[in-house]
This record gives C-alpha cells, structure tokens and sequence, in this order.
C-alpha cells in the first residue's frame, strides 16, 4: 500500500514539474511573439478617410441626351437614374444631379433664381460662364433626403444653375453632404451643360 502511495506521489510529482518547466516556455514564446518588430519592417499606413459624399477623383463621365429636349450634359458613368418628363436625376450614394427645361418667357435674372428656391440658407447668388454658356447660380443649403433605413437627414450643399436659349430655360441641380470635396466633379457636370440643335 505505502508502495503504490508512493508511486502516485512520485507521478504526480512529475507532472507538477513537467508543467512548472512547460509554463515559462509558453510565456517567452508569447512574449516574443509579441515583441516589436525591427527597424526593417514598415510601419502601417494610414487609412484614407474621405468625407462622406466625395465624388473619387477617377470617375469617368458619360454624356445624357434626353429624347426630345435640346441640351445634353456629362454625368458619372453607373449612377442611377430616373427619368423626368424633361429631364433626369442622377444618384449615387449621397449626391445627386437633376436636369430639367421648361418654357421662359425671358433669361433668368438673379432675384428671380433666387425666389425659385425653398431654402433659407443661401449662400451665394451670382452669373457665372460655364463652355455651354452663361447661367445664374444660386448656393444653398438644404436638409437631403431621410435614410431609408436609419432616418437620418444629412444637410446638403446645393449648387443650382438656370441656363437660358430661345424661350427655354434648364435648371441643372448639384448637390451633395456639406463637407464634401466635389468642387471639381461640379464644375466637370456644369460646364459639360450646353444646348444642342432644336
């Protein structure tokens, strides 16, 4: 009996030892395992964080004729559209282009253009001269369509030109999240505006 105890204490023994040897190696292991590495292996980049709502710089515009209208103008290649009696609107994500005509008894002025739109943060109203012409612009802000799923509004910037010819005026609208750089998309889509042949 004092034989067979003292073989069980003898294993057991064993055991006790056999992990306290295994237990530092696992550590020293981890540890390096954990340890930086040197000066050979580059650091991370970091990630880049556009603003939400920037158009890529790499975007490749298409031109939009629509049937029985005169003008065409260039929009990016793959956004959705849905089609308008006179026109278009364009959307990817959180921006938007919308084109539309109608008779004009007369060129747009300033005031006029202004009195069109229902925001009452504008920023700027001026006349600028896009390739496909002169157009009154008007710069505002405006809360942009709820989230279908979250509900969330997120406040837009607009731009919104009116361009004149012959009895018909067009009203091309940009817009987008405040903060987005898509200063040089706009200025793509609104000087590819121009009237074409009746």
């Amino acid at each position: 009996m004092k034989v067979r105890q003292s073989v069980i204490a003898l294993a057991m023994a064993g055991l006790a030892a056999g992990c306290a040897v295994a237990a530092p190696a696992q550590t020293q292991s981890q540890a390096q395992a954990q340890a930086p590495a040197g000066n050979d292996t580059p650091a991370p980049q970091p990630t880049e964080s556009n603003p939400p709502g920037d158009i890529p710089d790499d975007t490749v515009f298409v031109t939009y004729r629509h049937p029985g209208q005169p003008y065409e103008v260039k929009v990016p290649e793959g956004w959705a559209r849905t089609d308008l009696p006179t026109g278009a609107s364009f959307t990817d994500k959180l921006n938007s282009i919308r084109v539309e005509t109608a008779s004009a008894a007369s060129p747009p002025a300033e005031a006029s253009v202004k009195s069109e739109v229902r925001s009452g943060d504008i920023r700027k109203v001026d006349t600028v001269t896009r390739k496909g012409g002169k157009a009154v612009r008007v710069v505002y802000r405006a809360d942009g369509s709820p989230d279908p799923v979250t509900g969330k509004v997120v406040k837009d910037e607009v731009e919104r030109y009116a361009f004149y010819r012959a009895g018909r005026e067009a009203i091309l609208t940009l817009s987008g999240p405040v903060g987005a750089d898509n200063v040089d998309p706009w200025r793509t889509v609104s000087d590819s505006f121009h009237w074409t042949a009746s």
